[in-house]
């Protein structure tokens, strides 16, 4: 099947927030996903002050989700927990509630819809399990996977796991968390913990993997672990943690962006850039990629591809410099804690950092 309107992989943030825009415009993009109904991504959950800005432009306010408000962010690491206020309020959202509402943006808008299971993409030819799309422009926005054809680089040789799970609401986990999000540090690796819209509390850890294969490889065994030496962060996993679902991805090349691109490829959200999750800027990543790639195709066409990815590349690489070397530091207990007793004495230090992490 040929088409001249951009098809756009993936409907997430980055590939909804694009057919928003073109649609909008008066194009007819075909947003193609291997799921009808939008799930419960492994990856976000946190919408920065920056992001609900973009998603109001687009049309969807978080709040009217039920998004819970955070007001507060707090690190657990080496010493005395530090609570410091954010800049301006953010959100906790889950990616079910956001993914829905955008794909209904999307679709109100005009986008087309097809649930398809893409195997390869070869130039600009998508490759599905029962169809396959010639195309001039394709929009990328599989998130953290990707397809064949299309794969990111990943060369370090102890690369960043992703492990997640939801708790339950429970009054506990409300007293501790309310309006807040939380990072607990330890030895290769952070979890954050931030409630949603039904109470439930998203854990979402980014840690190494040999941290994970000290541990036999078994998701619930590390918990455990990290339990028994961080009082804190056992205190939210409370008591039925242990029956609880762990997802996992795999290999996740934080810190990796592109630069370059052919003609007719657009690649947007974590296949543009990987900010460190610790940042809470990887929504902002993929709507502001989104829109932006957009516009880029509704001037210049599919030849536009190259100039907005060097220019993406350009907008983000200071701020995931900054997130890069702050993951770097909360790694290593040996320099989280000297950073966090220097945030202590100096909390204008953990606002510029914050600041300097944020996408323009």
């Amino acid at each position: 099947m040929r088409r001249k309107d951009p098809l756009i992989l993936g409907a997430g943030p980055a590939g909804c927030a694009a057919a928003v825009v073109l649609a909008r415009a008066g194009a007819k993009p075909l947003l193609v996903d291997r799921e009808a109904k939008a799930g419960d991504a492994l990856c976000g959950g946190f919408l920065g002050w920056q992001t609900v800005e973009r998603l109001r432009d687009l049309g969807l306010d978080p709040a009217a989700l039920g998004a819970y408000p955070v007001e507060r962010l707090v690190l657990y690491g080496p010493g005395r927990p530090l609570e410091q206020a954010l800049p301006r309020r953010a959100w906790g959202l889950s990616r079910r509630a956001l993914d829905t509402g955008l794909r209904e943006l999307a679709i109100a808008a005009g986008a087309e819809f097809a649930v398809e299971t893409v195997r390869e993409i070869d130039g600009l030819t998508v490759v599905g399990r029962d169809r396959q799309w010639e195309t001039e422009s394709l929009f990328l926005a599989t998130g953290k996977h990707d397809v064949r054809g299309t794969a990111r680089p990943r060369e370090s040789s102890d690369p960043t796991l992703g492990l997640r799970l939801r708790l339950k609401p429970s009054p506990g986990m409300a007293r501790r968390i309310a309006g807040k999000i939380e990072l607990h540090l330890f030895d290769r690796g952070y979890g954050g913990i931030v409630v949603q819209e039904d109470g439930t509390a998203n854990v979402c850890l980014a840690l190494r993997k040999s941290l994970l294969a000290e541990h036999g490889g078994e998701p619930h065994r590390l918990l455990a672990a990290l339990a028994s030496r961080h009082p804190h962060f056992a205190l939210r996993l409370e008591t039925d943690w242990r029956d609880v679902r762990v997802d996992t991805i795999g290999s996740v090349p934080y810190g990796w962006s592109t630069r370059e691109t052919i003609p007719g490829l657009f690649r947007l959200g974590d296949q543009a850039a990987v900010i460190p999750s610790l940042a809470g800027e990887g929504i902002d990543i993929a709507v502001a990629s989104g829109m932006a790639a957009a516009r880029a195709w509704l001037v210049g066409g599919a030849a536009a591809a190259p100039g907005f990815q060097a220019g993406f590349h350009q907008q983000v690489k200071a701020p995931m410099e900054w997130a890069a070397g702050a993951w770097r530091l909360v790694e290593r207990p040996y320099l989280a804690g000297p950073a966090l007793a220097a945030a202590r004495l100096a909390p204008t230090l953990l606002t510029k950092l914050i600041s300097a992490t944020r996408i323009r």
